[in-house]
């Protein structure tokens, strides 16, 4: 990394950003009908335990909420997804995937009474390990199909598809868990419903990300693959996300420790590979720019140093601390996103192909973008020591 003091900031001020494209509209109407159907959950969740349990119901669904996006959006620092997108993917498992899940396995367990002639509580159970995760694992991978579908650019590898799923499997959660609190302080009262909360909000808080990250690693196989076939990695995504909900449900059906606790081992084991996954991509990444980045040494926004310093997630972390003690984090940050954005860039146009134009208008915005970042430093004398 070269040694750089502080400069003046630049021309205009303000950290230099590149336009994020406008939403498209299908993109606002999901989050509006997303929107209406959170409402329509809260007023199941109000007309169930009236305005106290409501207020229980919401402040217990709620509360695990910070916690777990902070640990999700914690992978995403590398190169950060675009909010809207995010936002989708929370929205639509905190509406469309709940409510339609809702109804859809009402209306199985109804079917199940009435042309099976079985009681209320088998047709209940069977819902509840064969249908719900057929069921929810289908719409909650709905929304990673139209991400694939509108924004196949932004997912590069596994990291970006467990984030967008955990975000849907976030958001389901979330208001699931709300409509759970709120039947079960119907039957019990308070002190039912923070049983239901240690239960699922604090015992098993990410099992529905986790279900949902199986179709996101499938999802992002099949956009970033090369092979013929990739896209089946979707399907079998789906398959491994309905088993492991189904084992999930199943063993809380049998009422049994021994049978949950296991459950919960393979769960947890499931949760420590798919953390190995992004650690290792995230490496693989970094370790890309000694690749892409030498090609730009001439343009003078790239030096040698530079590389290793981009090179390595320590690095990276060390550049910024010391940049922080200078008051120019901000903008060694937006050099790090924007050469990380360009070797991604390079990365895609090999993977996909891509339009000469826009790759090039790309590439310069990106250019742009290190360019303004580098006007807060000035190189230092060289026999100067290097920052610690």
């Amino acid at each position: 990394m070269d040694t750089y003091e502080a400069a003046d900031p630049p021309p205009q001020g303000g950290r230099p950003r590149i336009l994020p494209p406008r939403p498209g509209k299908g993109l606002i109407a999901a989050l509006a009908i997303s929107g209406i159907c959170v409402l329509v959950a809260m007023g199941i969740v109000l007309a169930s335990g009236g305005p106290t349990g409501f207020g229980v119901s919401l402040a217990l669904g709620l509360a695990p909420l910070p916690i777990l996006l902070a640990a999700v959006l914690a992978l995403d620092r590398l190169e950060p997804e675009p909010r809207l997108n995010l936002l989708f993917a929370f929205a639509w498992g905190a509406g469309i995937a709940v409510i339609l899940g809702v109804v859809l396995e009402l209306g199985g367990t109804m079917v199940m009474v009435r042309a099976f002639e079985v009681g209320e509580r088998t047709a209940a159970t069977v819902t509840l390990v064969a249908v719900a995760p057929v069921v929810e694992e289908a719409l909650k991978g709905a929304a990673l199909l139209w991400l694939i579908w509108r924004c196949r650019r932004e997912i590069d590898g596994p990291t970006d598809g467990i984030i967008y799923a955990s975000m849907v499997g976030l958001g389901f959660a979330a208001v699931e868990n709300m409509l759970y609190y709120s039947a079960a302080f119907t039957e019990a009262g308070a002190e039912g419903a923070v049983g239901v909360f240690v239960l699922r909000g604090l015992v098993s808080p990410l099992v529905h990300p986790l279900f949902t990250s199986m179709i996101g690693l499938g999802v992002a196989h099949a956009v970033t693959a090369r092979r013929r076939g990739a896209f089946l990695a979707v399907p079998l995504g789906y398959l491994g996300a309905v088993l492991l909900h189904g084992l999930w449900n199943g063993t809380s059906a049998l009422e049994s420790l021994p049978a949950l606790g296991a459950a919960y081992l393979l769960e947890l084991a499931v949760i420590c590979g798919l953390v190995v996954v992004t650690v290792r991509e995230r490496r693989r990444l970094v370790a890309m720019m000694s690749v892409h980045l030498p090609a730009y040494l001439r343009t003078g926004l790239v030096s040698p140093q530079d590389i290793d310093m981009l090179g390595s997630l320590s690095t990276r972390r060390q550049a910024r601390r010391w940049a922080r003690g200078l008051g120019a984090g901000g903008a060694m940050s937006d050099y790090q996103q924007a050469a990380t954005e360009l070797v991604m860039l390079h990365q895609r146009a090999e993977r996909d192909g891509a339009d000469l134009g826009e790759l090039t208008a790309e590439r310069e915005a990106l250019l742009a973008v290190m360019a303004r970042s580098r006007e807060s430093f000035v190189p230092r004398s060289p026999s100067q020591p290097q920052p610690a």
